[in-house]
């Protein structure tokens, strides 16, 4: 965790090659995602979060816009940290709801993950 953006997109080709020796994946991600989709490759499990996916995008949008902004290094510095500080709130809240998932992590201490 943070499952989603460039870790995903970094660890979907090393998912591919571990499925075509054999293994069997699962991932674990929030039901809402920017780029984990389902897929043939892997078992998908899902929790759900407190936010919208409108908001997720929404948080990730408006830290793009905010690096490359123009202004004074104080003022940009100062909106990047603020949204820095806003998506590891989002980050530390999706944690919460997936370690008191009870039926999620039932499901992974059966299965040995």
């Amino acid at each position: 965790v943070p499952v989603d953006g460039s870790r995903w997109l970094s660890m979907r080709e090393v998912l591919d090659g571990l499925r075509q020796k054999g293994h069997e994946i699962v991932v674990v991600a929030p039901e809402i995602t920017i780029h984990i989709k389902p897929s043939e490759n892997f078992i998908m499990k899902t929790y759900p979060i407190p936010f919208t996916k409108e908001e997720v995008d929404g948080s990730v949008h408006s830290f793009s816009r905010d690096v490359f902004e123009e202004g004074s290094f104080l003022e940009r510095f100062l909106k990047v940290y603020w949204r820095l500080k806003g998506i590891s709130a989002m980050t530390l809240s999706t944690c919460a709801h997936l370690l008191y998932n009870k039926e999620l992590v039932r499901y992974l201490e059966e299965s040995k993950f």
